[in-house]
């Protein structure tokens, strides 16, 4: 697979991904595989931004909507399958499309990742139970004490990433950051990654129009039907822990959904940061014209051959 390619559309949220995604297919006459992890449960649409119903038609997508939020499910797992699927497509294509903005799902596809034990499933819950109770804080105390090197280089306001990094913690009796490092997969493809970006008030006025749109399209309506599961991991997300509080009658609607953007543009800084340290990424503004960026993307392949 030395000469097969996967083009990565990678960029913060709400800046456009998605269509730049299926442009770029629909000129390769291939598919798209979505590393967007919040888009892999099924019963989260609206507040997860799923591409609608023509998109998915468009184009073939991979990995939306493929497993329940009961469903246990790592980016690890997602590793696995996304290497096993990107090898039956590279089968029939020279090129396959991934977008998303997970950053550490791209990575885990594009690097491979460091690989840990299993742990008990009973430390990830009695955690989230603990984030919902006690907050963010008291998880923060706890990974300073049982790693300081995690403590100091992951992101301590991502609550998966934290509850992860503690359940390795509690579950080896090893640090989480004495598992990095040791050693990664060679890739047998080539990677290209385009970055999308925009100025900050342009991004936030975007995100601050979609989190306005979801609710007209009845995200609280969702959220309402995902009520009691909301102890589950893959609801301690944007969109979703906002409408909660104020279905418990704790903050007021206009309150929520203010909250959703305001965490929504946190989120999208904490996605620009990431990519920021990011080498390889070919950076386009969100509105060059899609043939602009499909001729870069064909003038590199062209090294490939």
């Amino acid at each position: 697979m030395k000469h097969k390619t996967l083009i990565t559309i990678v960029g913060p949220t709400a800046i456009g991904k998605t269509a730049l995604a299926i442009a770029v297919a629909k000129y390769f006459n291939t598919e798209i595989l979505s590393s967007d992890s919040r888009q892999f449960y099924k019963e989260m649409y609206i507040g997860t931004a799923v591409p609608d119903p023509i998109e998915l038609q468009t184009v073939k997508h991979h990995f939306i909507q493929h497993i329940s939020i009961q469903d246990p499910y790592s980016v690890g797992d997602f590793e696995k399958q996304a290497i096993v699927r990107l090898k039956e497509l590279f089968a029939s294509h020279q090129v396959v499309v991934m977008a998303g903005g997970s950053g550490l799902y791209n990575k885990a596809v594009i690097e491979g990742l460091d690989h840990f034990p299993k742990v008990d499933p009973g430390i990830r819950m009695e955690l989230n139970l603990r984030l919902q109770e006690n907050g963010i804080e008291a998880l923060q105390s706890q990974l300073q004490s049982l790693d300081p090197i995690s403590y100091a280089s992951i992101d301590l306001q991502n609550p998966h990433r934290l509850i992860r990094a503690l359940e390795v913690c509690l579950g080896t009796n090893r640090t989480f950051s004495s598992y990095l490092n040791q050693g990664k997969p060679q890739r047998l493809f080539n990677t290209i990654q385009i970055g999308l970006t925009a100025d900050r008030a342009v991004m936030y006025e975007r995100i601050n129009k979609r989190v306005d749109l979801m609710m007209d399209h009845g995200l609280l309506d969702e959220v309402r039907s995902l009520y009691k599961y909301r102890q589950l991991n893959a609801l301690q997300t944007v969109g979703y822990k906002e409408l909660f509080e104020y279905i418990d009658g704790n903050v007021s609607y206009e309150f929520a959904v203010s909250e959703i953007k305001k965490n929504t543009r946190r989120f999208a800084k904490r996605q620009i940061t990431w990519l920021k340290k990011e080498q390889n990424i070919h950076w386009f503004d969100y509105q060059t014209p899609y043939g602009q960026i499909i001729n870069k993307l064909t003038e590199i392949l062209k090294n490939y051959e």
